[in-house]
């Protein structure tokens, strides 16, 4: 061996002993910390069916945490833990788990067995406790009975909770994140990825500077699940936007936001505002740079989603009034316009028909005011109609089964899910395809059509792809909410409380529905002049194409 290559050779040893002696950083071990400690709460059966206070066992590593300095130390630490937590036995029922249809777009445990972040010891001991995860009733989840979607169970409230406390801040992080991490079906279509966005928020956690900044930052991390469920609000979050509204209500429309309607028409003369009328700036600002500004406070699967929930953010405050800028017949003016509490716009939502038929015998049903005790006399009046629209810009009662007994014929498929596997955090398995429906000799046979828009959600999804099953049917309008399947509820410790869309959803030839919406056969958006006039230009589309 000659001595260059002995040179060389002791050369590359050490630069590998002192990589891998490198110190890690505090962010990167609280990292490694919260997907070591999540994955033990949910696999480990000792951890996971409650014989440890695991909150308690968290508090206690910090200290040992902060001390480690390389991923030895790390190790060190992880191995102690799990050596004090007993003995497991051999799970023999876990190898069944090959048998199941897995989805597995949401699984990966492959960072167990990083040797940039583990020993060998330690990713083997990973290793053995996955082969031999907890199999049974969990301490810590449960499986909702009728939708199958996961329910988060006795979580310590810490009913004293300081957010001074830093312990308890980052405790809260680390189960939030990883309630989501095993249990939320659509983890893979995050805009970012959750380590990601782990990494991220741990300082924001761990070093807020205010209460304020600590509220801000639990409302953070749940918009970053892209989820329109995913709703999340304190009073510390309302005060941040403001509780002072203008009484007018908007639409984007060409991503410029138009006054659609007022809650109180007496506040709305009183500050010269139209309906039509096109709001340029608020306080100086576009509204394009308010919303670039606020976006990582805006929740919502996707970008109709966002539009919806973002006007208390553009133009809501804590001052009594706001300068704007607005576009009318084609004159920029300024205007300074008033906010007011809710109370003080005594607003009552306008009175709709439940259903209507309409010129040239056409049917009219606005789902989101119809009951099931409706149904029989509607559908009995409308049965010889050439064409019915329903109407899902709402959310609808519990009317779907109903709906389609009287549409079609036969039963049909309507969904398929994936659910979580509880014996196998982080998987989801495919149900049953969903059908609806029963044996009709004689089921409606004019145009079904079927109206959408970003007021269309959850459960008014599923209802409009319940009416897509429909042989002559159409969909119309523009994107939908994105966001279908059962919610599952969570909370930040200090009783906030949040949720996530807890099965996944899809067609029956598994095309997606979350962020997407429902599938749209013909867009149709509302105009700006169409506003102006006072027009329904969704509606008015539908009853052409019913004439047709």
């Amino acid at each position: 061996m000659n001595k260059a290559f002995l040179i060389l050779l002791v050369f590359v040893l050490s630069s590998v002993t002192i990589y891998s002696q490198q110190e890690l950083s505090e962010n990167e071990k609280l990292f490694i910390t919260a997907k070591v400690w999540g994955f033990l709460k949910y696999y480990h059966p000792n951890v996971a069916k409650g014989e440890f206070d695991w909150d308690k066992k968290l508090i206690e590593l910090f200290p040992k945490i902060k001390k480690a300095k390389t991923k030895e130390d790390l190790s060190i630490v992880f191995s102690v833990l799990i050596d004090s937590l007993g003995k497991i036995k051999e799970c023999r029922s876990c190898t069944s788990s090959n048998k199941i249809n897995y989805f597995n777009k949401n699984f990966n445990l492959s960072w167990t067995q990083d040797s940039t972040i583990f020993t060998s010891e330690l990713s083997e001991n990973l290793k053995h406790i996955e082969n031999n995860r907890f199999h049974g009733k969990s301490n810590y989840v449960t499986k909702n009975k009728k939708a199958s979607n996961a329910i988060l169970i006795n979580e310590k409230a810490y009913q004293n909770f300081d957010w001074k406390d830093e312990n308890l801040r980052v405790l809260s992080l680390f189960r939030y994140w990883n309630a989501i991490e095993y249990f939320f079906p659509y983890k893979y279509q995050m805009d970012k990825n959750w380590d990601r966005v782990l990494k991220e928020m741990i300082p924001k956690f761990l070093n807020p500077q205010s209460e304020m900044d600590y509220h801000l930052a639990m409302l953070e991390i749940t918009v970053n699940l892209d989820d329109s469920h995913a709703g999340f609000n304190t009073s510390l979050t309302n005060d941040y936007f403001g509780s002072k509204y203008i009484p007018a209500k908007f639409t984007m429309v060409d991503n410029k936001a138009v006054i659609t309607s007022f809650y109180n028409d007496s506040l709305a003369d009183i500050n010269d505002l139209r309906i039509g009328d096109v709001i340029e700036k608020v306080n100086g600002k576009t509204v394009n740079e308010i919303l670039q500004q606020k976006s990582k406070f805006i929740q919502g699967s996707n970008t109709s989603a966002k539009f919806a929930y973002a006007f208390n953010k553009i133009f809501n405050g804590a001052t009594d009034s706001i300068e704007i800028e607005f576009l009318r017949n084609d004159k920029i003016k300024g205007n300074k316009i008033g906010r007011y509490s809710l109370d003080q716009f005594k607003y009552k939502k306008p009175s709709t028909d439940k259903w209507k038929i309409l010129e040239n015998d056409i049917g009219y049903i606005n789902l989101g005011e119809v009951e099931v005790s409706d149904v029989s006399t509607i559908l009995e009046e409308i049965k010889n109609t050439k064409s019915i629209i329903f109407d899902l810009r709402n959310y609808p009662k519990f009317t779907l089964p109903y709906i389609l007994n009287f549409l079609n014929p036969s039963a049909r498929e309507v969904l398929v899910s994936i659910i979580p596997d509880l014996n196998y955090p982080g998987k989801f398995y495919w149900e049953e395809p969903i059908s609806m429906g029963e044996n009709n000799n004689n089921p409606y046979r004019g145009k079904v059509i079927v109206l959408v828009n970003s007021r269309t959600i959850s459960y008014a999804e599923l209802y409009a792809m319940g009416l897509q099953t429909v042989n002559n049917s159409i969909t119309i309008g523009s994107q939908t909410l994105g966001a279908d399947g059962n919610v599952s509820r969570t909370e930040f410790i200090g009783g906030f409380k949040t949720g996530f869309s807890g099965i996944g959803v899809f067609y029956p030839d598994f095309t997606e529905t979350q962020r997407k919406g429902v599938r749209i056969d013909l867009e149709v958006k509302p105009t700006i002049l169409g506003i102006k006039q006072g027009r329904d230009e969704v509606l008015e589309k539908a009853i052409e194409i019913a004439n047709e």
